[in-house]
């Protein structure tokens, strides 16, 4: 493979700083700026500047910036390339790489200066022109004497254009195979048109080098970020050495080795006793298995679920569901649910605990003797609606005092999305089923479980199972998450910072942006921003998606913008992310004449 196909176009990182700096000094006859400059290059100027990597050293730059007073105007401030490297076209792929910006689709005009000696540099230029069939023109601009008070050549600027811009095809050739063979289910695909092929941490590439911030996280699978490296090694040397990949339900030693993992590091230490179930691997199975159990248990049908809740789109789950657009495409009755409101959806002040306990009191109320309650903490789908502590107590209070079963589905607010490992264990509460996946499996690899005390677990053998409910690459990557961040309270304490943080920033962006209207949501690292109506939070997503970030909206008419990075993402990171979903929001809230009201159906008395 030739050199030029390893090398990697991306946007500059502020980190790139020096290495700019020190690749423009090899670069004689360039002016050296300060490294100072060198940063701003690479903090103020991201959509349009590139760096050019091998092997993540830095073999190419180019900075510039769109004129403010002529914004169909790129300026190009700085062009560098190392010995080690030229005479492959890569400063031409550089400026290309910049046109094809969804910033540069307004871009007709390229402008540079150039010295008379800098003979590279007419050569890029004359067949930049050349390529887009666009004329090439030059004047003497800041003159040796004049300007420069003789210390430096005279300037020429260059003018190429005009020409007509047209920014890569993101739905090409290359996508035409999804269109073609890919059903038509597919959502975050819509959201998000790129061909991914590259990830770290909280960052994700596409084909093209295009670097982004990952505020969606698998939608609460990469808690640890991707390719996360205290656990990639530990997954090669398990396949290296032949371990176990696929098991059934068998005992293996990476499952024995994560069970004493998990229950000496995440159960003992916070006074849990529960039997652990190896269900299917994704999350909707893990609540198949438990309201299964919950029925075959108390010999009761119904299950309560909750207003706007998501539970999955296997029948059983999705009957769970409240969401319509999920739920129509069941094609059958959805039953054995006894649906009850959520806290909140009766207005702030009606406990609606007091409500269900009512009904279940009252004989003639028409809610037969229930198995379960089935309970998300946050409502993520369903657009992070936030039961408050003291509800989470009311609730099982009621269901105790009932002889009802109360499940918490723990699959997208758990392992450590709100601080703690366990989402209710703030409001210390002990349910007696909880369901996990999505973040469990440490590495994004699919595991999901049920968790019930011992005395629920009547199941006869095989009676539930799955294919899959072995996945010995996950238990060893879900050992070194627990181990590396839960042996301690550090991770869970960084976490609920980082949670502050983002409660900060959000509090302070609804005060400047939707006239009053946008409030915020959720908690820990699972916040969002009610925009009120799902066309504004589409125009927002799809801005920050423009510049840079990779983030959704959740709720039931996707009103939602829903931040949920990676734990692990730096604090630079996190401030760079919120400040261009921040500019996003600003942008599309000036274009927006009226920002609608929530509709308030029940007004505090």
């Amino acid at each position: 493979m030739s050199t030029m196909q390893n090398i990697v176009l991306t946007q500059p990182d502020l980190e790139d700083g020096m290495a700019v700096s020190r690749l423009v000094a090899s670069c004689p006859p360039l002016d050296t700026n300060s490294g100072y400059c060198n940063f701003l290059q690479c903090g103020h100027f991201l959509s349009t500047s590139v760096a050019a990597k091998l092997d993540d050293e830095l073999v190419g730059f180019i900075s510039g910036y769109l004129v403010p007073e002529r914004p169909d105007t790129l300026f190009i401030w700085q062009v560098a390339v190392s010995t080690s490297v030229r005479g492959q076209g890569l400063a031409s792929d550089m400026l290309q790489h910049i046109l094809d910006r969804t910033d540069c689709k307004g871009v007709h005009y390229i402008e540079t200066t150039i010295t008379q000696d800098n003979l590279a540099s007419w050569a890029l230029f004359e067949a930049f022109s050349t390529k887009l069939s666009a004329e090439m023109t030059s004047s003497v601009w800041l003159k040796k004497e004049q300007h420069f008070e003789g210390e430096h050549p005279s300037e020429s600027l260059v003018r190429i254009g005009p020409f007509n811009n047209q920014p890569v095809n993101h739905n090409g050739e290359a996508m035409q195979i999804f269109a073609d063979m890919e059903s038509e289910v597919q959502s975050y695909a819509r959201s998000f048109p790129r061909i991914f092929n590259r990830a770290k941490g909280e960052f994700m590439w596409d084909e093209f080098g295009n670097r982004y911030l990952d505020f969606l996280a698998g939608a609460g699978t990469l808690n640890y970020g991707h390719n996360n490296d205290l656990f990639k090694q530990t997954l090669l040397d398990y396949i290296k050495d032949d371990g176990i990949t696929h098991g059934l339900d068998m005992h293996t030693k990476a499952k024995g080795e994560f069970l004493h993992t998990f229950n000496d590091k995440i159960l003992k230490p916070r006074g849990m006793e529960y039997v652990m179930q190896f269900t299917g691997p994704t999350g909707t199975n893990a609540v198949e298995a438990a309201m299964k159990i919950a029925r075959n248990v108390t010999g009761q049908q119904n299950i309560v679920t909750f207003t706007n809740g998501f539970h999955g789109v296997s029948l059983g789950a999705l009957a769970a569901t409240g969401n319509s657009h999920h739920r129509n495409a069941a094609g059958v009755s959805l039953s054995g649910i006894h649906r009850m409101p959520f806290d909140g959806y009766l207005g702030d002040n009606i406990d609606t605990t007091e409500y269900l306990d009512k009904v279940l009191s009252d004989s003639s109320s028409g809610i037969n003797s229930p198995a379960a309650v089935i309970v998300e903490t946050v409502q993520g789908e369903g657009g992070i609606n936030t039961a408050s502590l003291e509800w989470l107590r009311n609730l099982q209070t009621v269901c105790r005092k009932h002889g009802i079963l109360l499940i918490v589905d723990d699959i997208q607010a758990g392992c450590g999305r709100t601080g703690d490992f366990f989402s209710f264990e703030e409001a210390g509460i002990e349910p007696d089923i909880i369901t996990l996946s999505k973040s469990l499996g440490g590495y994004g690899l699919p595991l999901a479980v049920v968790l019930m005390k011992p005395e629920l677990d009547q199941w006869k053998p095989g009676e539930h199972n799955g294919t899959f409910r072995g996945n010995n690459l996950a238990f060893v990557a879900a050992k070194s998450a627990i181990d590396h961040y839960w042996s301690d309270n550090k991770f869970s304490n960084d976490v609920k910072r980082k949670g502050r943080y983002i409660t900060e920033r959000l509090t302070d962006i609804v005060e400047k942006y939707g006239t009053g209207n946008f409030n915020i949501k959720g908690r820990g690292l699972f916040q969002g921003i009610n925009c009120v109506n799902g066309e504004i939070a589409g125009k927002i997503t799809k801005a920050a998606f423009a510049k840079g970030v990779i983030i959704e909206t959740s709720g039931a008419d996707d009103h939602i913008v829903k931040f949920f990075c990676p734990l692990t993402i730096s604090d630079d990171n996190l401030k760079k992310g919120i400040d261009i979903v921040e500019s996003a929001i600003k942008e599309v809230c000036a274009k927006t004449d009226d920002i609608p009201e929530s509709v308030v159906y029940f007004e505090a008395s």
